[in-house]
């Protein structure tokens, strides 16, 4: 079994606004997103980010998202391709710059929230992520979402000579064509600690989910997102982690 490698989002706070327990769980994770100030944080806050990264040997990977902070970069944007090129190459560029000054690295990218889902929707808008990864560093993976079929995002990202990493979400419920359900479904947030473990292990092992229409789902993929925002997350984070590890051990 390759490794599945745990993700979460960092570095969302800003100014004196705290949010996340990042202290918690960095110690628990490989991939760090870090905000990188459009949806959420700050110059201080990133370099702390990068620095807390750092000092557990996490890969720090560029979160770039709309320029939206009110809405936590959840809100769809009327942007052209140039736009969404342009908004993402700075952010990464802005990241890198406070990487360097750490001696750490910039890892890869995930978009974040709206940007994220926009891409998955439309291939212009993947295209161009694709383009302000490439004209940054051509080996910087990308992540996106694993769904029922990758094969459309594989061929386009090998078209564009990017590289994909597949990221699969413990804690959401999927539809049919192994998408996120919209977070104003009901149910489209697991909350039970047993049912994120458990399908934790399943996408890990490359056992088979149910879709929210009733339909097995198998999901490849690379990294698995998870949140850690409150005591309970954050036990949860831990015994996934507890779990791949015992997979792992045991393939």
């Amino acid at each position: 079994m390759t490794r599945l490698l745990l993700n979460a989002d960092m570095g969302e706070s800003f100014g004196p606004w705290k949010m996340g327990l990042d202290h918690e769980v960095m110690p628990v994770v490989d991939l760090a997103n870090v905000a990188c100030g459009f949806h959420a944080s700050d110059p201080d806050t990133i370099r702390a980010t990068v620095r807390l990264a750092a000092a557990h040997g996490v890969t720090v990977g560029a979160h770039p998202a709309y320029p939206d902070l009110v809405g936590f970069g959840r809100r769809a944007m009327a942007c052209s391709n140039e736009e969404v090129e342009n908004l993402v190459l700075y952010q990464i560029g802005a990241l890198a710059a406070l990487c360097r000054a750490e001696g750490a690295r910039l890892g890869y990218v995930k978009p974040h929230g709206a940007l994220y889902h926009a891409m998955m929707h439309d291939s212009e808008t993947l295209t161009a992520v694709m383009q302000a990864v490439k004209a940054f560093d051509p080996d910087l993976p990308l992540m996106v979402m694993a769904t029922r079929d990758p094969a459309p995002a594989r061929a386009l990202a090998a078209e564009q000579g990017v590289t994909l990493w597949l990221e699969a979400f413990a804690d959401r419920a999927y539809d049919g064509e192994g998408r996120l359900v919209s977070r104003r479904e009901r149910g489209a947030v697991h909350h039970d600690p047993e049912t994120i473990v458990d399908q934790a292990r399943r996408i890990a092992s490359g056992t088979a989910l149910i879709a929210n229409d009733g339909s097995d789902l198998v999901l490849e993929a690379d990294t698995l997102c998870v949140h850690g925002d409150n005591p309970e997350s954050i036990a949860a984070v831990k015994a996934i982690r507890q779990a791949l590890d015992e997979l792992e051990g045991g393939a």
